[in-house]
């Protein structure tokens, strides 16, 4: 099958839409889905900015917050506005790669996203973290594998990657080197990874 990756910040709200979407629709539409995490403050850090553009504009921040409640309602997503935004994600990506590994990242991965946006928990802390991998029954060693130097410099990579594919925001799809921003995109990309139509 055609394979499209799903490029997904954990301190995202959208992406945290899209991961609870994304396997249905890929599997609806007959296209296999990778589970690249990634961080988005090198991405930003990079254009001057210090925090997420929803919080450096706040007209846009504002739209933000009511579009997320509007598309949460629409697909009957869970939703709570975090007290918090944007949460340290650098810990859980790290997870995640070592669950890319193990065949278990796209659980691990909604459940961080679900403990950020509808538990309103801090994400970027350990003990966070922890409860998630004990939830999911995974062994207490997945944190010292996640915090290894060759797993850390692997997430380093994986966000040079994205950037290399020309991603800027998430959550984002790729299919091959064609690049598709935004929630509101996905079902376009799964398309064009069936049948491109330019």
């Amino acid at each position: 099958m055609p394979t499209v990756e799903f490029w997904y910040e954990f301190a995202s709200t959208y992406s945290y839409l899209a991961a609870e979407r994304v396997e249905g629709v890929a599997r609806v539409m007959g296209v296999d889905v990778r589970w690249r995490p990634f961080l988005l403050g090198p991405i930003f850090a990079a254009q001057g900015w210090t925090s997420s553009p929803f919080n450096l504009y706040p007209a846009k921040g504002d739209n933000m917050w009511r579009d997320v409640e509007r598309t949460a309602a629409r697909y009957h997503i869970a939703w709570t506005r975090p007290s918090h935004l944007p949460r340290n994600g650098l810990l859980a990506s790290r997870v995640a790669l070592v669950g890319a590994d193990d065949g278990w990242i796209a659980n691990f991965s909604r459940a961080v996203f679900r403990a950020n946006f509808v538990e309103d928990r801090d994400i970027g802390d350990v003990a966070t973290i922890a409860d998630i991998i004990s939830r999911l029954g995974l062994p207490s060693s997945v944190l010292e594998r996640a915090n290894a130097p060759q797993n850390k410099a692997r997430l380093k990579a994986q966000t040079d990657a994205a950037i290399a594919l020309g991603v800027y925001g998430a959550p984002s799809f790729t299919v091959d080197k064609e690049l598709f921003w935004g929630h509101d995109r996905m079902e376009q990309a799964f398309q064009w990874a069936t049948t491109p139509w330019m």
